[in-house]
Formats: C-alpha cells, sequence, structure tokens
C-alpha cells in the first residue's frame, strides 16, 4: 500500500505541476503587454505585502522546519522585500532599454517566459519573495515548487504575494504554487514544455535535475565558503565579522563562512578574539564525535542537526560547552574526506586551519572552495591590497568579500554586489552564470541594428563581365535521351548506392516494371532519411562503413530503429 500511495502523490504531482505550468503560459502573452507603470504598481503591491508578512512568515517558516533563527528570518524576509525591491524598483524591463546612437543599436526588453522556482527548506519564505519579486518585474509568469519539509510556510507567503498581485492588476495564473510536491512533480515542472527557464536551489542533486532538465537554468548548490585572516587585519573586526555571519540564522545561507584559515603571526590572538566572541574549540576527540553525528557517511550534513545551535550541536555529540556558546570550531590540519568538518555544514561549526603566509593560505582556501564550494563565495579579512587583489586573481570563487562576513557581503546586503538569495557559481561550479541573479537575467534582448556602412558588390562581379551559356535550339527531330541509355544512367547511379533490380523472367509488355531492392551486403557510400525511413518499411538493414555519408537525419532515425550495419560490427 505504501508503494501505491507513493505513486498516487507522484500522480498528483505531475497533474499539478502541468495545470500550473499551463494555467502560467496563458497569462504569459496578456503579462508580457503590460507597461512598465503595470509591472511596477504590481511588484510595488507585492514587497509591500512581503513586508508586512515578514515576522509572521519568519515564525512560521522555523516552526515547520525547524531550522534557523527567527530574528535573522525577518531580516531575511525584509532583505527580499526592501533591499532587494529597492534595487530592482528602477530597473527598466520594459519596451526599449538603451539606444547606442552611435552603433545606432536600439535594445529591446522581451521576457524570458514562464519561470519554474524551486524553494529551498533553509530560506523558504525569503527565497519565495525575492523570486517572485524579479520574475514579475521582468513580466515572467513563475510556478513555485516548495521544499517538501517548508510546504506550508512557502505557500502562504505566496498565497500573500498573488493576492497582492492580483489586486494592482496581474493577471490569474501568473503567480502559482504547487501544493502537492513530490520530487517527480518538482522535476515535471522542470521540464514541462510551457516553462521555459528554471530558478533552482538547493542540493546539488536538485540543480544537477535543473540542469538536466533541457532547457536553460539557473542552480546553485553548496558553498563552503573560507574566511581568511591574513596578518595585516584587523583582527577583532575580523573575528566579529565571521561570528555573525556564521551565527546569521545559525549558518543556513550556502555563504555563510565554514572555515576559518589564519596566518600563524596572528593566530593566538584570533584564538583570543573568537574564545571572547562565544566559540568554542574542540579537542580531538570532541572533533571525532562532532564529526561523526554531523556529517553522514555520504559527507553530507545531517538534516537532523541543519540550522540548529551551537549548543544543541554539541549536546548531541555528548560535548560540554558553555552557557554562552555561540560557534564550535574544530582545529584540522588538512581537507577531504579525511577531515569530515571540512565541507559545508550549514551549522554554527566552524574548521580552523594555521598558516605560515598568505601564499600558504591561497592553497588552503583553493582547498577548501575545491571541496565542494567551487565558484561560490569567500572572504579575506586584509588592509594589504596587493595581497587581497591577489586572492581576487586567484581564487576559484566569484564572490571575494573583503573585511566583511561572507554570508552578508555574498548577497549584497554589505556591499554593492548586486542584492539576490541565488548566487551564480559560474563555470567553476557548472553554473551558466557566476552573477547575482536579477530580473534582468529573466530578461531576453531584441536589438534593431541600423546599417552603418553599405554593402559592396564582391570585386569580380563588378569588374567581369557576366558569361553567358549558349543558348540551345532543340532540334525538331530531336527524341531526347534513348531509353536503353537513361535505364543504365539510372542503374548505374542505384549501384553506387547499393541498389540493384530483381528482373522477373516473365517481365515484358503488361507485366509490373522492375523492382528496385537493396544489398545489404553492399556498403552504402551515402545514405538520407528517405533511405533510412525506406528501409524501416522494408524491414531491412543497410550497411555502411567509416566512409559512408551519413545526413544527421539519417543517423537519428537509423540508430532509434537499428538499420544500420557497420562492416567493422558484424562482419
Amino acid at each position: 500500500m505504501a508503494n501505491l500511495a507513493t505513486s498516487d502523490r507522484d500522480l498528483a504531482s505531475i497533474n499539478e505541476a502541468r495545470t500550473l505550468a499551463g494555467r502560467a503560459k496563458k497569462t504569459q502573452a496578456t503579462l508580457a503587454e503590460f507597461s512598465q507603470e503595470q509591472i511596477d504598481a504590481i511588484v510595488d503591491a507585492m514587497a509591500a505585502a512581503a513586508t508586512e508578512h515578514a515576522e509572521a512568515s519568519a515564525q512560521a517558516a522555523v516552526d515547520e522546519t525547524g531550522y534557523g533563527v527567527v530574528a535573522d528570518k525577518v531580516q531575511k524576509n525584509l532583505f527580499a522585500s526592501q533591499e532587494i525591491y529597492r534595487f530592482i524598483q528602477p530597473l527598466k524591463t520594459v519596451g526599449v532599454l538603451r539606444r547606442d546612437e552611435a552603433r545606432k543599436v536600439v535594445e529591446i526588453a522581451e521576457p524570458f517566459g514562464v519561470v519554474a522556482a524551486v524553494i529551498p527548506s533553509t530560506n523558504p519564505t525569503s527565497t519565495t519573495i525575492y523570486k517572485a519579486l524579479i520574475a514579475i518585474k521582468a513580466r515572467c509568469p513563475i510556478v513555485l515548487s516548495p521544499h517538501p519539509a517548508a510546504t506550508r510556510c512557502i505557500t502562504h507567503m505566496a498565497n500573500i504575494l498573488i493576492e497582492a498581485s492580483t489586486k494592482a492588476g496581474a493577471p490569474e495564473g501568473a503567480i502559482g504554487v504547487m501544493q502537492d510536491v513530490t520530487l517527480k512533480g518538482t522535476q515535471e515542472l522542470m521540464r514541462h514544455p510551457d516553462v521555459a527557464i528554471i530558478l533552482a536551489t538547493g542540493g546539488m542533486g536538485l540543480v544537477r535535475s535543473a540542469y538536466s532538465a533541457g532547457k536553460p537554468a539557473y542552480g546553485v548548490g553548496p558553498g563552503n565558503a573560507p574566511a581568511y585572516i591574513e596578518r595585516s587585519a584587523d583582527v577583532p573586526k575580523a573575528v566579529r565579522d565571521i561570528m555573525i555571519g556564521k551565527t546569521f540564522d545559525n549558518g543556513v545561507l550556502c555563504s555563510s563562512e565554514n572555515s576559518v584559515i589564519t596566518d600563524e603571526a596572528v593566530v593566538d590572538q584570533v584564538r583570543r578574539e573568537f574564545r571572547a566572541n562565544g566559540a568554542y574549540f574542540l579537542t580531538a576527540n570532541e572533533i571525532d564525535a562532532v564529526g561523526k553525528i554531523l556529517v553522514s557517511p555520504q559527507r553530507l550534513p545531517n538534516p537532523k542537526l541543519v540550522g540548529k545551535s551551537a549548543a544543541i550541536i554539541a549536546q548531541a555529540a555528548s560535548v560540554d560547552v558553555p552557557l554562552d556558546t555561540r560557534v564550535l570550531i574544530a582545529e584540522l590540519t588538512g581537507v577531504g574526506r579525511d577531515y569530515p568538518l571540512s565541507i559545508e555544514k550549514l551549522c554554527p561549526v566552524l574548521s580552523f586551519y594555521v598558516v605560515q603566509d598568505w601564499q600558504e593560505g591561497c592553497e588552503r582556501c583553493k582547498q577548501i572552495l575545491r571541496y565542494g564550494g567551487m565558484g561560490h563565495t569567500m572572504s579575506i579579512h586584509s588592509k594589504n591590497e596587493e595581497v587581497i587583489l591577489e586572492f581576487g586573481l586567484k581564487k576559484p570563487a566569484f564572490r571575494i568579500v573583503v573585511n566583511t562576513p561572507t554570508t552578508h557581503g555574498s548577497i549584497g546586503l554589505t556591499t554593492g554586489l548586486t542584492p539576490a538569495m541565488t548566487l551564480g557559481c559560474g563555470g567553476y561550479g557548472g553554473n551558466i552564470t557566476s552573477d547575482n541573479i536579477s530580473p534582468l537575467h529573466l530578461l531576453n534582448i531584441k536589438r534593431l541594428a541600423y546599417e552603418l556602412k553599405p554593402a559592396k558588390p564582391h570585386l569580380a562581379l563588378r569588374t567581369t563581365k557576366p558569361q553567358m551559356l549558349p543558348r540551345v535550339h532543340p532540334s525538331a527531330n530531336s527524341a531526347g535521351l534513348a531509353a536503353g541509355t537513361l535505364k543504365r544512367q539510372v542503374d548505374q547511379f542505384l549501384s553506387t548506392r547499393g541498389f540493384h533490380a530483381e528482373i522477373s523472367p516473365h517481365s515484358g509488355p503488361g507485366n509490373p516494371p522492375p523492382v528496385v531492392t537493396q544489398d545489404e551486403s553492399a556498403v552504402a557510400s551515402f545514405v538520407c532519411e528517405d533511405d533510412v525511413r525506406q528501409a524501416h518499411q522494408d524491414g531491412r538493414h543497410i550497411r555502411i562503413d567509416d566512409d559512408t555519408i551519413l545526413t544527421p537525419s539519417a543517423r537519428d532515425y537509423g540508430e532509434a530503429h537499428d538499420i544500420f550495419i557497420h562492416s567493422s560490427w558484424r562482419d
């Protein structure tokens, strides 16, 4: 019965995904015709409604998922409904975006189409606000697929945004949210032909699924951000920033600090400052105990401890810590499978490394990023501009924030980066972009390009008189090509294609013409799609070799129906 119930849920989820995608597609043409003023009025109303419900939805998110801190989730909700809103509000996303008078090019905004948005359980309501705002700002209908562990709070926030947008003039179906959520339903949504683009935030499995859906996708996976404290740093501020970033919402943002790398020259001061700010340095035995309960054999964070406080994690590992402990720190000597706490941890636990200088620190940061954070985020705390620039030039991360928490700096809360909650990891992380995702990523740009210089005819055509073909005057007595000659030429051509004529011994006047068949022992020199379809219809094969020319459509059809016999396969 359990398998049947699961199957029924999947079917319901798949059907809902199809219905919502179809409804959004019908809305697309209407939304695309809205003026900038109409779109901005809808976005204004959505942002205001989300702000009004920021506190209640934060509490609902913690109650449902058990992840994070209510006050921090309130700040994330407000970041989406106010900071991101303020950034996108003046953006022009309708009509003519730019005119380049010198190059005589006019750029025109074109909405991408229906957006499939996968919402994570770690940042459920804030990501819902963010993705809905940037989609509608780009005139793209959006269908939200909640994480199953956060369906209620995501659905509640989505309904708030739907009501606000509809009252402001948005067409019905512009925002949709799945209620029956399963993995197969989410996959159906992402693959649905009415969906034009995917915004996926979650684990690597989900992101890979998004990228394999056969359409453009912005997907973001793990972060594992290192924070380097260089010897010239303002150590007290650096430590405070790292503690702020790591404890924010109990470390569930993928850009939160996961490791500290510090120069040996300042390590004693760094340790003192961490202890003064509520960090507890684990012993070797305690590191082993925490690693066993926090990291699975598959080297993934234990979902039961994601977003939990340092005190709860210590208790689960039977480690006694002071009551005011905010972060657990594990001093490690390496990175990789033999060091479980060197991965992304999604909770207030930091790995800690000591290096001789910035060159060694640079290499250690690379190792950490390669172990699950390629292309994402890191921070450097330093006053040495040359070292800072070297980190910018050499690190495989696309957000290298300077003298600020990685959590806050990467999303544009404390830096000048585009405020966003989906952060591209570029080629390093297998993503299509390294940008912070904004409404502009949901637009295609049409271009009017005027002639700058006239096209010139080819020189040979301008200097050479055209040669006329001799005119042939048919003779009145001409009877054309003799039938026998024509037959021989046709037979000769067919023989080069692997065909021969089967002549009935009784052929003659009144009998059917010869039947042309293919000799399967002959290697075809050229095969087109019609040849393959005819062979399939006749129930025969076509022999080819490495010199046979196959059209692409012939190859696809032939391989799909097992038509070809390759001389090197079956001789």
